[in-house]
């Protein structure tokens, strides 16, 4: 069964995690309206796959930044400083398959069931440090000072 939530402005369901995957993958699909950015993070214990469906994502990963279409899919690694971002004016849509299983557990945890609502920072962070998330600034930092900086 599909869950959804909002997470930093994105409304994600979790088509797919550890309950019914075996802790192998999740899989997260995501609508992301015009200006949404995620914090710059990285996952030391999982990779991220992220498949455009429609729209744009503008993708910071590493010493690297893509811009990807629909059909176009990008991988990230663990350990990899990014930022996955929505630049353009119109909304996108994608697929996120986190492998192994952990971050389905995250939005699961601190998601919220409206837009308005603001997730508990508290436990975002608690929840993060547990599945090995380190968040490196805030939504809305320049993704190329904080990669710089933490390379």
């Amino acid at each position: 069964m599909t869950q959804s939530f909002w997470l930093f402005g994105s409304r994600l369901n979790i088509v797919a995690d550890h309950t019914t995957t075996g802790g192998q993958y999740d899989l997260i699909e995501g609508y992301f309206p015009p200006g949404t950015q995620t914090p710059p993070h990285r996952h030391t214990r999982y990779s991220e796959q992220l498949y455009v469906l429609s729209g744009e994502f503008t993708v910071w990963a590493g010493e690297n930044k893509v811009v990807l279409s629909a059909g176009e899919s990008f991988l990230i690694s663990p350990g990899t400083p990014h930022v996955v971002a929505t630049l353009s004016d119109k909304p996108a849509r994608g697929l996120v398959v986190a492998a192994p299983s952990a971050f389905a557990r995250l939005i699961a945890a601190v998601g919220t069931l409206d837009a308005a609502e603001t997730s508990d920072m508290a436990l975002f962070e608690r929840i993060s440090a547990e599945i090995g998330d380190e968040m490196l600034g805030l939504p809305g930092t320049l993704p190329a000072d904080v990669i710089t900086a933490t390379a």
